[in-house]
């Protein structure tokens, strides 16, 4: 088979990381990119994220530049999750949005650019982990929430607000009046 059959048939070599050979480099070129893989790892935050395993909806675009590889798109994923008001789990559904320059080597971009705030085209191949993870991470809430209008849970009690009773509250009496309370509780039992 010619080198030119082979770069013509490549394909995606798996999970994350995208084969960028058939796009070449000549600037314009377009490539989509549209399949489900399973998350490798766990992405997002502490109380939300992207279960390992889950299914990830990839819908990206690859436009060759003449500085890189222009990744733009969407990736679906469900989410796991704790709600932050009455710790109760839940699943819920992000769509990530994606644009983001992955350089090619010796580019003036990757020349000019410091280390951590770029993405790089590595042996042809792209790996979309790195950038899913950052994305995910400034998309996912920091609070998130089992519903919107989440009651959270009882001050006193611990009970969740949205399964107690209408009207639940506790008798409380401030500590600083608790002596006089009691006094007078003493008073009217003497009457």
């Amino acid at each position: 088979m010619s080198p030119a059959g082979r770069r013509h048939s490549a394909e995606p070599v798996s999970g994350l990381v995208v084969d960028t050979r058939r796009l070449g480099r000549r600037a314009g070129s377009m490539m989509p990119v549209a399949r489900t893989v399973p998350s490798p790892s766990r992405i997002g935050l502490d109380l939300i994220a992207i279960q390992e395993g889950a299914d990830i909806d990839l819908d990206l675009r690859f436009e060759s530049v003449s500085e890189g590889v222009l990744v733009s798109g969407t990736v679906d994923a469900d989410t796991v999750g704790e709600c932050s008001r009455c710790l109760e789990p839940f699943t819920s559904h992000v769509q990530l949005h994606l644009t983001e320059l992955y350089a090619y080597p010796n580019s003036v971009t990757e020349a000019t650019t410091d280390e951590d705030d770029l993405y790089r085209v590595e042996d042809d191949a792209i790996d979309l982990e790195p950038l899913i993870v950052d994305v995910a991470g400034l998309t996912l809430p920091l609070r998130p929430l089992c519903t919107e209008d989440c009651q959270g849970l009882c001050p006193e009690c611990g009970i969740r607000l949205s399964i107690a009773e209408p009207g639940h509250a506790h008798e409380t009496i401030d500590p600083r009046w608790a002596g006089l309370a009691a006094k007078l509780q003493t008073d009217t039992d003497q009457t």
